[in-house]
């Protein structure tokens, strides 16, 4: 793997990984007010637009990084659907 995908990498799991707490907080407080759904929603659109944009450049790590983060957040629109 070169050094710009292992940066890529490095990058995309540490943006991914910022929405866990937000994730695990709204699941197991069941708990969403505080949530703002404008932006998860517009969060989630940037994600898949990137991701559009890592297949375009055959990018492995802007494509996986955005596909795992875009699920993260619509499980946090989906928690505020459920309990918001």
């Amino acid at each position: 793997m070169e050094g710009g995908n292992i940066l890529g990498f490095a990058a995309g799991t540490l943006t991914t990984f910022s929405l866990v707490p937000q994730v695990v907080k709204a699941w197991r407080s069941r708990h969403t007010k505080d949530v703002s759904m404008g932006m998860f929603v517009t969060l989630c659109a940037g994600l898949l637009i990137w991701t559009v944009y890592g297949f375009s450049i055959h990018s492995l790590p802007v494509i996986i990084t955005n596909i795992v983060s875009f699920v993260l957040g619509m499980i946090v629109i989906a928690l505020k659907i459920k309990y918001g």
